[in-house]
């Protein structure tokens, strides 16, 4: 009876994957690619636990144990700096960006302009599709102390006596990084909230009109409460990558002035790995971030489904 049971189990299951065959066809090579780029590096993770050299068999390298993960955490001072700028950076502008956005869309939703309003929202996205070489040079055109077209004018017109350093500051480069990150994503992240502010029913509005709601009590009490589930998944979302910066970003702005305030896990794993060939202790400070940010995510929607109910996991 159980086997029949089983059979019987066994037969629905092939059938419903015969029916569905088209569908998992269309999944297949997304599987693939992940299972390729994202699945089969981690068998690279075992170098963290060798004294690997370049050369050397993975498998026949000396056994290091937990040195590597010691060595970072307790013997050396980078951990410290290191984890402060990354966390301090991206969740400063992890706020700014979800903000910023949250605020655009609530603005746009109130242009009745239809033209206007499409501007921009061009405007605001175009600076996503620019690569971060093209904007170091934007910036560095701008605020160059030499050349800068910015700081020459603010000293020929009197405004300031001497032209400000950003580029090589170690006091504007946090503030660099995060207004960086917000002209650059805030136009991608509105159209997120544009979307769910579409999806609000018309009638919301005109109970809320009939009731005598002007446009700050409709924005007040309709649309950013039906804002509030989307705020809290791209928050959810986005704690997962607090511990993971912009490689191109911080590679481009960081310089011998500034990188005590730049150095993130991006730029010190590179900075090991592939600079000083020391593969073992970048691939175990790797291990670690993402550990991490793993936890970070797990934390984060655990506390978002007790407090408002909701959550991705």
């Amino acid at each position: 009876m159980v086997a029949r049971a089983g059979l019987l189990q066994k037969h629905k299951l092939l059938n419903k994957l015969y029916r569905h065959k088209f569908l998992y066809l269309m999944i297949l090579p997304a599987f693939v690619l992940t299972a390729v780029f994202s699945y089969s590096p981690l068998f690279g993770w075992i170098i963290a636990f060798k004294r690997y050299r370049p050369g050397q068999s993975i498998l026949g390298a000396p056994s290091a144990g937990f040195a590597h993960f010691r060595t970072f955490l307790l013997d050396s001072r980078d951990f410290v700096h290191v984890f402060q700028n990354t966390l301090g950076i991206n969740l400063i502008s992890l706020v700014v960006n979800i903000c910023s956005a949250f605020l655009l869309a609530l603005l746009l939703k109130e242009v009745y302009h239809r033209f206007f309003r499409r501007f921009v929202q061009t405007v605001v996205f175009i600076p996503f599709f620019i690569s971060w070489v093209i904007a170091y040079s934007i910036v560095y055109a701008l605020f160059s102390t030499n050349s800068g077209v910015l700081n020459q004018f603010l000293v020929n017109n009197g405004i300031i006596e001497k032209s400000i350093e950003v580029l090589g500051s170690r006091k504007y480069a946090w503030q660099l990084m995060v207004i960086l990150s917000a002209w650059k994503n805030v136009g991608y992240n509105s159209i997120i909230f544009i979307a769910a502010i579409a999806g609000i029913e018309a009638e919301q509005y005109e109970a809320a009109t009939i009731d005598g709601a002007g446009r700050f009590g409709r924005a007040w009490y309709i649309t950013i409460p039906n804002l509030v589930p989307t705020l809290v998944v791209l928050l959810v979302l986005n704690s997962g990558w607090l511990l993971n910066s912009n490689f191109d970003q911080f590679y481009l702005f960081t310089n011998a002035t500034n990188w005590e305030r730049m150095e993130v896990f991006d730029i010190y794993i590179y900075k090991f790995g592939l600079q000083l060939l020391n593969y073992s202790y970048a691939t175990a400070v790797g291990i670690m971030r993402t550990v991490a940010s793993l936890f970070m995510l797990l934390v984060v929607n655990a506390l978002s489904k007790r407090l408002s109910g909701k959550s991705v996991l």
